[in-house]
Order: C-alpha cells, then structure tokens, then sequence
C-alpha cells in the first residue's frame, strides 16, 4: 500500500535524522522516583532550550504536513525510541538533578495538579519540552549507565587488585612461610647435625670407656688371677716352710739327743785313746749350726731346701760322728777289758805265790750318793732367815707408802703438781739410762743423787725439790726404786747389754741412799720371787689370779700372759741382779764394801740349787745369772764356784731334766751347752755389754 510505503520512509528519515540516532532507554521506568519526579515538576526552560529553538524547530517546520499526520505515531516513536535524542556536549551536567525526587506520590500529584493550569497549552512547546526531557533523560541515563558501568568496572578494578593483592599477600604469606620453614630446616638440620655430632662423640666415648674399661677389666682380672696366684704361691711356700721347719725342730731335736749321747760318753773319757773334746767341739759346733740356720729360717719367715739340706748334712755328719765315737769307745772297752783281764790275770798269780792267807776286811760302807752324800730330796720352801728378810723388805716398802700415803692421795691442785713433778724428775734420768757413753751417765746420776739429797734440779723447765713437801723424799725413793726394777723388766729384757749401766747407776745410788736398795730389793722381790728365792705356794681359799699374780704373772682382765713374755720379764729382773751385786760406783768411795755384793749372789745360786726345779723357769734363770754374773763369781770363788758347777751338771741337771717337757727342752739345753762349754775351756766368758774402763773415759 502507497500509505504503508510513506510510513517506512518516514521512519527510515526519522532514524537517519539526529534524533533517530539517539539511544534510548526502555527501561527508564526503573531508574526511581528521580525520573517521575523531573516528570511531575513544573515544566522549565532547559539549558539545551536555545539549542532546540535554533536546531530543531526550523527542521520541524519544515516536515509539518508529516508530522501532523503522524503526530501520536513520532510521539510514541519518540518516547518509546530513546535513539533519536539528540546527544549534547553536557551530559552529565545535564542528567544532574535539578531539584529532589518528590518522595511521596500523592504530594507529588497534588502539586501536578496545582500547576497543571500554569503549564503552557501549546502543543508545540509540549512537544519541545517533551523533546528536551526525553534527551536529558536519555543522556541522564547514558550517563548514569557510564557511572554505573565505571562504577562496575572500578569495582572490577578494584576487585581485581584486591584480589591481586590478596593473592600478593598470600604469595608474600607463602614466600614468608617457606622461608621460615626453609630456615627451621635449616636449623633443625643444623641441630640434628650438631646431635649426630654429639651422639657420634658420645658413642665414639662410650666406644673408648669400653675399650677402656674392657682393659681395665682384663687388668684386674689379671691382677685378680696374680693376686690368687701368688696368694696360691704364698701359701704353697708357707706349707712347704712349715713342713720344712718341722723337720727342721725335728733334725734339732734328733741332733740334741745325739749330743747328749755324745756328752754322756764323757764316762769313757779315760779308755779313748782320741780326744773327746775335739768330738764335742765339733758336736756343739753342729748343734749351733742348725740352731743358727732355725734362728735365720725364723728371721726370714721359712726355711729353704737350701736350709734344709744344709741341717740334714748337718745332723748326717753328727750321725758319723757318733758313730765312730761309738766305735772308738768300743774299741776302747774291748782293749780295756783285755788289760783287766790280764791284770787279773797277774793279781791271781801274784796271790798263789804269797804265804798264808790275808785277814778278810770288813765289807765296805753302805752306798752313797756324789760327793760322799747321801741323796736326799730338795727343799721345796726357802730358809726361814731368808723369808724373814723378805718379810721385812716388804713391810718397809709398805710402810714408806703410807708415809707419802697424804701426799697420793690429796686433792690439792698445787699437791698433785708437786707430785707430778717429783714424779718426772725420780723417773725420766732413769729412762734416759742406755748403753751411752761414760760421761752422760755421770750426768744423769749426779741428777738423781741431788734430787734425793734435797738440791734442787730441773725438771720440764721447772725447778724441783723434795723439800716442796714433808713427804717428797719418801715418795721419790719409792718411785725411783720402782722404775729402776721397771726397766730391768722392759728395757734388759729386750736388750741385755742395758742391765749394766742401770745397774751401775743404781748400785751408785744404793751406796749413798741404802733406803732406795732396800726398796729396789723389795719391788724386784714383789715383782720376780724367783730372786728371793722365794717359790709361793697356793693356800686353800685362795683364786687362783691372786695367786698367778704372787708367782710373777700379770693377769688383766682375768687372763694370764703368755710363758713367754713371763720368762722374758724375769729373765730381765734377774739380769739386773746379777749385774747389780758385781758392780760398783767408779766415782764412790772404793774403801767401803758393796751394800749388795758377790756374797748374796753366792746365797741366792746356794740357795736355788737347795731347792727343787721348776719347770722352764729354773733353767731360765739359771741361765741369765751364770751368764751375766758367772764370770765374777768365778773370779772371787775360784775352786768352790767349779765345784758348784760340777754338782750342777752331774747333780741338778737330771732334776730339771726330769720335769721338763719335751717343748720346754729349750733352756734346758741352752743351759746345759752354757755349763759344758765353760766346764771345758774352763773359763766363763765376760757377759756381753760389760761396763770397761774404756767406757767410762768416753
């Protein structure tokens, strides 16, 4: 159709025109109340007013014929076709709101109605109006859309960074992760370095101590397996040494008995044509032999095979010996008994030939005993004299201590340091008493001698004197008395050589103060009755410590000392007897007799010999008092002092012999070699440590 042809030119000028090209909103409904509002308010000349009155109305005059025909058609094409508003240089400027949206609906209405008589009737200016809104509605939307669409994209901006960033600070989270992990494996293999470090130190320690300790054991028990070893060894070795010091106390015992068969043929001394001595020398001379080899085994601890083989050749040759003394005396007696044989034979001749028979004498006398005695028992108690004497020595020792009883006993501070001191000064110059020379000695007794003379001396640094109390002197000379017996019971019995020069010293003393010998007699009888000789008998009622401690035993505790340290404190006291009674002062007056002489030693061998043995304790004594004062003895008896020795041997000896036991055979046999060999060189020795003149020019 022609009508229909024209539409679409129409349309086609249309959206070719300017207005044609303007977008549009169809959807500007949606944009609020904002665009209702522009809608409702009073109609305003726009700014774009001149614009349109110069562009856009010439060109609609132009087309009017058109645009009457058509007008609802190019309103609603207007209205509805957003493209054909014409775009402006301002746009945004003018979709800016010029007053605010009316917020509510009905007010809004009321005003449009109000005004609604105000607005201009013409059509043409509606139309413009029209115009123009619908351009700045459209370029208020385009511009709103721009905002909206860079509002969008600055979000997305914004997202975008915020996301990058978020992905930065995780990245940054991740590189600061990773290099706080990367630096705690760092250190972690640091650590675990420095561990397997450590633990390899460690382990290569614990492999050292181990291998130490592995040595170490392997040492002890190397020491552990010597040690058992040698203690194996050790024992062995004693074993061996017993057995062999047993044969050894056997091959003695045997080589004893053999000299006293070799002493015992002294009987036949007239039938040998030989010399018995050079027999019994030599006997002795094996006999010392193995003594001295028991005496060194025991200095040693054991003896050896050495030792051993030694002794047995020893006791071999002893065998020999007696034996061709057994041949010699046999041979002797056969030659004897041919010779009395042929005197007898000689004797009965002689007898036929003389004339008459010869008146029978009368039978001889009834048998006696040596010497032309009879034999009779020993005493077993000592002479009443001598008792009486003992008797009196212990009451004047008991009575000098109930003299200086006050002064023991008091509780005075300054009594009790006199007596200390008084003490010291009697006790200490006796200790210092040795084998030292002449002139110390002297010294020492010059001390003692002015102490008890009443002059005062040092003592500790102290002067002292007995006159700082009544009773000082007797208690001095009964101290003084006591330490003298003292050492002859510690000192001489462990060194024999030292009984002299104490003994010197006291005879000295006991020649200028007779009280202190008869004190020292009393202690030496209390403490050794054997020196008396005194030998206590039991008395019914009596316990029996009292009466161990009356024969010389110390008892402590209810146990009695062993013999041997028993017989070696008596031997001491007797020794300091014996060398007591033969000597003198050098520097006393020579005129006067000893106080305590030879004479009383003469009595008191006199008297033990009177007296039955004793067991062990005899022998001893007898021993140590022949030894030490044998040779003066033997210088003012002479004679009288052999035969006593004679009557020993051959009397007195069998007497000990017989109540010895066979362990006890000890001093017996040293005694007996003592006596034997002084009988045959006749001459007794000078006791070893004898105080000579030399001595005292020292």
């Amino acid at each position: 159709m022609p009508s229909e042809g024209r539409c679409w030119e129409t349309l086609q000028a249309l959206r070719s025109s300017d207005k044609g090209r303007l977008c549009y909103y169809r959807d500007w409904l949606l944009r609020g109340e904002d665009v209702l509002e522009e809608c409702m308010s009073l109609p305003k000349l726009s700014s774009y007013s001149g614009w349109v009155v110069e562009h856009v109305l010439p060109h609609m005059q132009e087309n009017q014929p058109l645009s009457e025909t058509l007008p609802s058609s190019a309103s609603a094409s207007a209205l509805d076709q957003p493209s054909f508003v014409p775009k402006s240089p301002d746009t945004s400027s003018a979709f800016s709101p010029a007053s605010p949206a009316t917020p509510d609906g009905t007010k809004g209405k009321d005003e449009s109605q109000h005004t609604e008589s105000m607005v201009l009737q013409s059509s043409r200016g509606i139309k413009v109006e029209g115009c123009i809104r619908m351009y700045e509605l459209a370029h208020r939307m385009k511009g709103a859309e721009g905002l909206r669409q860079w509002q969008e994209e600055q979000e997305r901006k914004v997202r975008a960074l915020s996301e990058m960033a978020s992905e930065q600070l995780k990245r940054f989270d991740e590189w600061k992760e990773l290099k706080q992990h990367k630096e705690y494996q760092d250190l972690r293999e640091v650590m675990e370095k420095s561990s397997r470090e450590a633990l390899g130190h460690q382990e290569k320690l614990k492999a050292e101590h181990r291998h130490r300790a592995k040595i170490l054991n392997l040492k002890l028990r190397e020491a552990e397996q010597q040690r058992v070893k040698q203690a194996e060894l050790e024992r062995l070795r004693k074993e061996e040494g017993q057995v062999r010091l047993r044969a050894l106390y056997a091959l003695q015992e045997e080589m004893l008995q053999l000299s006293q068969q070799l002493d015992a043929s002294e009987q036949h001394k007239g039938l040998l044509k030989v010399d018995l001595a050079a027999f019994q020398t030599r006997g002795n001379q094996l006999c010392s032999l193995i003594s001295g080899i028991i005496r060194a085994s025991s200095e040693s601890g054991y003896p050896t095979a050495e030792s051993q083989a030694e002794a047995e050749r020893a006791l071999q040759e002893m065998r020999d010996l007696l034996m061709n003394l057994g041949q010699e005396i046999t041979r002797a007696c056969e030659d004897k008994r041919r010779q009395d044989e042929e005197e007898a034979q000689v004797k009965l001749q002689e007898a036929q030939m003389q004339q008459g028979p010869e008146a029978h004498k009368e039978p001889p006398a009834a048998s006696q005993g040596p010497g032309g005695k009879q034999n009779e028992d020993l005493q077993v108690k000592v002479q009443d004299i001598t008792m009486q004497w003992y008797q009196q020595l212990q009451d004047a020792s008991m009575q000098c201590v109930l003299t200086f009883e006050g002064l023991t006993n008091s509780k005075d501070s300054q009594a009790k340091k006199i007596k200390m001191d008084l003490q010291k000064a009697a006790t200490i110059p006796v200790s210092q008493i040795s084998t030292i020379a002449g002139s110390k000695l002297k010294e020492i007794f010059d001390k003692i001698h002015s102490l008890l003379s009443g002059k005062p001396v040092q003592s500790g640094g102290r002067s002292v004197s007995v006159t700082l109390n009544p009773q000082g002197l007797d208690f001095v000379q009964y101290k003084l008395a006591e330490k003298f017996v003292k050492q002859g019971e510690e000192e001489v019995a462990s060194h024999h050589e030292a009984a002299f020069p104490i003994a010197v010293v006291a005879s000295g003393i006991w020649e200028l103060h007779p009280r202190v010998g008869d004190l020292i007699l009393a202690h030496l009888h209390k403490k050794c009755p054997y020196s008396v000789p005194f030998y206590p008998t039991f008395k019914e009622g009596m316990a029996l410590e009292d009466y161990q401690r009356m024969l010389g035993y110390q008892v402590k505790d209810s146990k009695v000392e062993q013999q041997d340290n028993f017989l070696k404190r008596m031997s001491g006291m007797i020794r300091l007897y014996a060398a007591i009674i033969q000597l003198r002062w050098p520097y006393g007056n020579r005129q006067e007799i000893h106080p305590h002489g030879l004479n009383h030693g003469w009595r008191w061998l006199a008297q033990i010999l009177n007296m039955e043995p004793l067991s062990d304790v005899t022998a001893t004594l007898l021993f140590d008092f022949l030894e030490v004062c044998g040779n003066a003895l033997m210088k003012q008896y002479q004679v009288q002092f052999w035969k006593m020795l004679i009557l020993i041997k051959e009397d007195y000896f069998p007497r000990i012999e017989a109540i010895t036991s066979s362990g006890q055979m000890g001093s017996f046999i040293r005694l007996k070699q003592f006596l034997e060999k002084c009988l045959q060189h006749k001459d007794i020795p000078v006791p070893k440590g004898f105080l000579t003149s030399s001595f005292w020019r020292s």
